[in-house]
């Protein structure tokens, strides 16, 4: 006889087998979404950030291939030219894109992918990968609240800031846009929301793909 379990399960988890998600994350900057994107990955090895390519300069501490892919303009351009990103778009003057690679053969076993990426991303690779896409929406408490913890990270100047807080405003206008909204006025508790959500996408029927195989045996048996 067939050995259907096999089918039907992960033989390392003795899971059902089940396709994976792209779980976006997107805030306005300051609402929380890096620190709750590293709380996620630390805490559930089932998920791994999907490493986007940029035209900007590392950072002190960023190290290529590992924080982003660090690319020059030219190369933005052919990798836009030859239809290699999910999503790609401009912020304060640097291109930021969703490189395909990998990713779509990982969401057939099952690989879980986070993104951090804003409403603009948002919407191009729902266009392009629909079925996938989970997208959750970080609001804070009050813009007066984020502006403090702008002013708080000390890196920029008030100029910057004020040009930060224009384009939050118009980040958050497109908040209805999103599956799920959280607001963070305390990180533990915006986390384990987040948690809940996407363990609740984990289960959707449409997404366990070794359900069927599992019901057919369970029927027959």
């Amino acid at each position: 006889m067939p050995n259907t379990a096999a089918a039907k399960t992960d033989p390392d988890t003795d899971k059902l087998h089940r396709r994976g998600l792209l779980f976006i994350l997107s805030s306005p900057s300051g609402a929380g979404k890096t620190t709750l994107s590293r709380m996620l990955l630390d805490a559930d090895p089932e998920i791994k950030l999907s490493i986007s390519a940029t035209t900007r300069a590392p950072r002190p501490g960023e190290v290529d291939g590992v924080h982003y892919h660090f690319v020059s303009e030219a190369r933005f351009d052919v990798m836009v030219e030859e239809d290699e990103f999910y999503e790609w778009a401009e912020v304060f003057g640097y291109r930021y894109g969703t490189p395909k690679g990998a990713i779509r053969e990982g969401l057939k076993n099952g690989q879980d992918y986070l993104f951090d990426i804003d409403w603009q991303g948002t919407q191009q690779l729902k266009q392009k990968d629909d079925q996938d896409v989970v997208t959750v929406f970080v609001l804070p408490p009050s813009l007066s609240e984020l502006r403090r913890r702008l002013e708080a990270r000390d890196q920029d100047t008030k100029e910057v800031i004020d040009a930060r807080m224009e384009r939050a405003r118009a980040e958050i206008s497109h908040w209805a846009e999103y599956d799920y909204v959280v607001i963070n006025d305390d990180i533990e508790t915006c986390f384990d929301r987040v948690r809940e959500v996407l363990d609740a996408e984990r289960m959707r029927r449409t997404r366990q793909t070794g359900l069927i195989p599992f019901v057919r045996e369970l029927m027959g048996g």
